[in-house]
């Protein structure tokens, strides 16, 4: 065990019982030997409390307790956690088997890296897959100029950031993914691309995803202040994004975005 990395998955939990048992058990049934899970819970009353419960003796720590918001929930996780890479896992998302024994040997593999990022796919309630999301070793500019391509539901990071760029901002509530990840994209370019599908992004009715759009725009718009990008620059790093696809042998994912974007599937 002391040659593998300890990781660290904080869970932020409010009123989701219906899926947060399978998020948990993606995280405890990996069977990787150096793992510490934290759950943080804002006060649920349906039912959550009592799931958490019946797997506390596998936690680290858990509490349920009124929060300021997801991103402060967050926050309460990463700043008890001691893993040397830190990430954090929504209440009704989920991780796909084998993903902490490759994220531990991408860390091998690349010693220097303070990023490791993997491909994602969105599932309905059911786990039936909606469709893929593939991605590219990201940047700074990307970030600015194509908006969130990464996903926190496979990300990772070293922990020894926090020392650096400090946490989440809390002032944010659906914005405050892409904000944190333009801040460590801002401080390290060490940073590795798995082309895998790491976890899942479940979408349903009453996901912050599928209920926030105007909302998130609206933050999204709050963060860019200042910061955008001409036209150009953008077009070359969606023109970047595809080549980068195309080299990771997803040709399909790339002719289906096409397709998508000139209206001729959905």
């Amino acid at each position: 065990m002391s040659d593998l990395p300890r990781i660290t998955v904080v869970t932020p939990s409010f009123n989701q019982a219906a899926f947060l048992e399978r998020t948990i058990r993606s995280v405890l049934d990996q069977g990787y030997p150096n793992l510490e899970y934290i759950i943080v819970d804002g006060g649920s009353t349906d039912g959550s409390v009592d799931i958490i419960r019946r797997y506390a003796d596998r936690l680290a720590w858990w509490v349920s307790e009124p929060d300021q918001g997801q991103s402060h929930a967050i926050n309460k996780g990463l700043q008890r956690a001691t893993g040397e890479w830190v990430g954090w896992q929504n209440s009704d998302d989920v991780y796909f088997p084998g993903v902490f024994a490759q994220l531990a040997e991408a860390a091998r593999c690349w010693p220097r890296a303070e990023l490791i990022i993997g491909d994602m796919q969105l599932i309905d309630e059911h786990d039936r897959l909606i469709r893929e999301m593939r991605y590219v070793r990201p940047t700074y500019e990307s970030l600015l100029a194509e908006g969130m391509v990464l996903a926190n539901q496979a990300a990772f990071w070293q922990r020894a950031l926090h020392g650096r760029i400090g946490w989440l901002d809390e002032s944010l509530h659906y914005g405050f993914d892409y904000e944190w990840f333009l801040c460590v994209l801002r401080e390290t370019d060490q940073v590795v691309h798995v082309p895998r599908c790491l976890a899942a992004l479940r979408y349903h009715d009453a996901s912050k995803t599928s209920l926030s759009q105007r909302l998130f725009d609206a933050e999204f718009r709050s963060i860019l202040a200042g910061k955008m990008l001409p036209g150009w620059k953008k077009t070359l790093y969606r023109a970047r994004r595809m080549f980068l696809t195309l080299g990771n042998g997803h040709f399909g994912y790339v002719l289906r975005g096409i397709m998508r974007r000139s209206g001729l599937v959905r």
